[in-house]
């Protein structure tokens, strides 16, 4: 009766007529948490929902829990702080900061999307089919195709350097070009899937 291929789904049954789009709550682009169905409620029948929850010291404790330890760690090794100075660990951590970002994390503490999707045929769909949202693997797909796009850089650029064994060299050149070229075709296969009539695409469709 209600043709639902997903669930949950929240659904607003007006006093008159029948329930419109609008009085279906859109949980892959919003989510469904306890604020943001309070919000639809109110939105829907003018009815204020205020949600109370417990104060949760968890971060706090895991924030404090980590200063300790690098605290300790810096005693422990005062007497030689060179690692400090250490530019790849800074720029590894850089990066990784980077693909964190870039690929949607920020957006999924916020949003809390779901992990995975199960379509109403019975398949289970990693990235979300709309540029207005996302799966939490997704996420992780985008940070790898980022990471390896990022690697073939790197690889390209030692390869340019001019120091070195010519055949390594070469070695890295291809390797590289092959990594820019697969991984960054497969990136723009996933912003056409997510952007409808976007008509760019390199070695995929």
């Amino acid at each position: 009766m209600l043709r639902l291929n997903t669930a949950p789904v929240f659904i607003h049954f007006p006093p008159k007529g029948k329930p419109k789009n609008a009085d279906t709550m859109d949980i892959q682009r919003i989510g469904f948490g306890a604020e943001t169905i309070a919000k639809w409620i109110a939105e829907r029948t003018d009815n204020q929902i205020r949600v109370f929850r417990p104060p949760n010291y968890s971060g706090t404790f895991a924030l404090i829990i980590l200063f300790a330890i690098v605290a300790a760690f810096l005693y422990l090794r005062r007497n030689n702080l060179e690692f400090l100075y250490n530019k790849t660990m800074w720029g590894l951590g850089a990066l990784f900061f980077c693909f964190a970002m870039t690929s949607g994390q920020m957006w999924n503490h916020i949003r809390g999307p779901p992990f995975i999707h199960k379509t109403g045929n019975g398949q289970i769909a990693y990235i979300h089919g709309s540029s207005q949202g996302q799966f939490v693997f997704e996420t992780y797909i985008v940070m790898f195709l980022n990471g390896a796009v990022v690697l073939g850089m790197i690889l390209l650029t030692e390869s340019a350097r001019g120091k070195g064994d010519p055949k390594k060299r070469k070695i890295f050149a291809v390797s590289g070009l092959v990594l820019l070229s697969v991984f960054f075709s497969l990136l723009l296969s996933v912003f056409r899937t997510k952007t409808q009539g976007y008509p760019y695409s390199f070695l995929f469709k």
